[in-house]
């Protein structure tokens, strides 16, 4: 049985003097029964890594290059996160998608790349609220699934997030019923493409994801964890989650 994932994204927050909160996070890992991971800004990676040797904390990146050096001022390279010390790497969250202009194809490249360089890719697919209440969602994530996973793609490496655009940092989250049919879509694609593989790829879900409302949605079918943004800054909060996710059958 695959184990759980409560990743948190720490999106431009964190700077020194809050690393506080990765102590306390620690502390309290050691019955936690499903794997913990934060994504703290790149300035963060070394230090939460130094920090976090000899404990059950994963650290990675919000985001990389689809090229492993080269002429690119300002970006990082998959090898560059790798040697800071992370292990995962968030790619295609829909913050850059819409900030950055992000397509599929550039998803894809960036997930090869992170793969070549031995990294876990978590993928993110999701409608906005356009697209929801156009009936276009199950469509839009398909073709997002389709076009941003390499052929390459195995369990062990790859992690997908469904994140709702319109739930992201709003308080508002989907129902329970349009989080499992989104889910269950997208346990049927992966299985349809990649087989026993794509069975065993964790799904994520992304949206708004706070203490009060996790253990709701982690007992869903096809729910193997969550990708949390705001909740995931202080270790209180995150860790109920992470309680909610390990109590979660």
């Amino acid at each position: 049985m695959k184990a759980k994932l409560a990743a948190g994204n720490w999106k431009m927050n964190g700077l020194s003097g809050d690393l506080i909160e990765i102590e306390t996070l620690i502390g309290g890992l050691s019955a936690s029964e499903c794997d913990v991971l934060i994504c703290p800004p790149a300035t963060l990676i070394h230090r939460m890594h130094d920090m976090a040797i000899g404990s059950d904390l994963l650290i990675g990146a919000q985001d990389c290059h689809p090229e492993l050096k080269g002429a690119h001022t300002g970006d990082l390279s998959a090898a560059m996160l790798a040697d800071a010390g992370a292990t995962h790497v968030i790619l295609g969250h829909s913050e850059r998608r819409a900030d950055h202009g992000e397509t599929d194809a550039i998803v894809r490249a960036k997930a090869v790349t992170a793969l070549e360089r031995g990294l876990t890719a978590i993928v993110c697919v999701g409608e906005t609220e356009a697209e929801r209440d156009a009936g276009t969602t199950l469509a839009v994530i398909g073709t997002q699934l389709c076009d941003s996973l390499p052929g390459s793609s195995v369990a062990a490496h790859v992690v997908i997030a469904y994140e709702p655009v319109w739930a992201i940092g709003t308080g508002r989250t989907p129902t329970l019923e349009q989080i499992a049919e989104v889910h269950a879509f997208l346990r049927e694609q992966l299985t349809d493409r990649f087989a026993d593989e794509g069975n065993g790829m964790r799904l994520l879900y992304g949206g708004s994801v706070k203490p009060e409302n996790a253990q709701a949605i982690f007992a869903l079918a096809n729910v193997d964890g969550a990708l949390v943004g705001g909740a995931s800054l202080k270790a209180a909060d995150f860790a109920r989650i992470v309680t909610a996710l390990s109590d979660a059958k």
